[in-house]
């Protein structure tokens, strides 16, 4: 059974067209044959290869889980030579960190200091998630901004491994 040359969906040998998307098929003895190979499933060594490199970039900031998609990011064979995109997994992997460690430590020494320190935590957090809406933003435009100190840390990382 062949395959649509777009998407992949099941056509019939002699349709001019794919019922699923509409692509235009190749019919006819002197066809060339279609660029398309279904995947097989588990046969796929990196899942990432259809995403877009901006995409990328910009999940890399979704505030408190943009983490996790840092470190697939970095991990992944289809970034492995983008610096732009790994620069942005890094930097939002460090503000991650950096949050952690307001949360964990400082707020915390903030707390036995002054009693009504939650107000500046808030504020602090507060700070952290706009800078990270504002990066999802900045970076969905195609533009890169370095956080101070974050991102000449994220620059180290991306020239470390090259």
């Amino acid at each position: 059974m062949p395959f649509c040359n777009k998407c992949g969906a099941e056509v019939q040998s002699g349709d001019a067209y794919c019922g699923a998307c509409g692509a235009a098929q190749h019919v006819g003895a002197g066809a060339a044959k279609p660029h398309y190979t279904r995947p097989v499933p588990g046969n796929r060594s990196d899942f990432l290869g259809d995403l877009d490199e901006n995409t990328a970039a910009v999940l890399c900031y979704i505030p408190f889980v943009g983490w996790l998609f840092s470190i697939i990011v970095l991990s992944s064979e289809r970034f492995r030579r983008n610096n732009t995109v790994r620069f942005h997994a890094f930097q939002g992997l460090y503000m991650f960190v950096a949050w952690l460690i307001y949360d964990w430590v400082i707020a915390g020494l903030l707390y036995d200091i002054m009693p009504r320190a939650y107000l500046i935590t808030r504020a602090v957090k507060l700070g952290l998630t706009a800078a990270w809406i504002f990066l999802i933003y900045k970076t969905s435009q195609r533009q890169v901004v370095r956080i101070p100190f974050i991102g000449e840390l994220a620059d180290k990382s991306v020239a470390e491994q090259r």
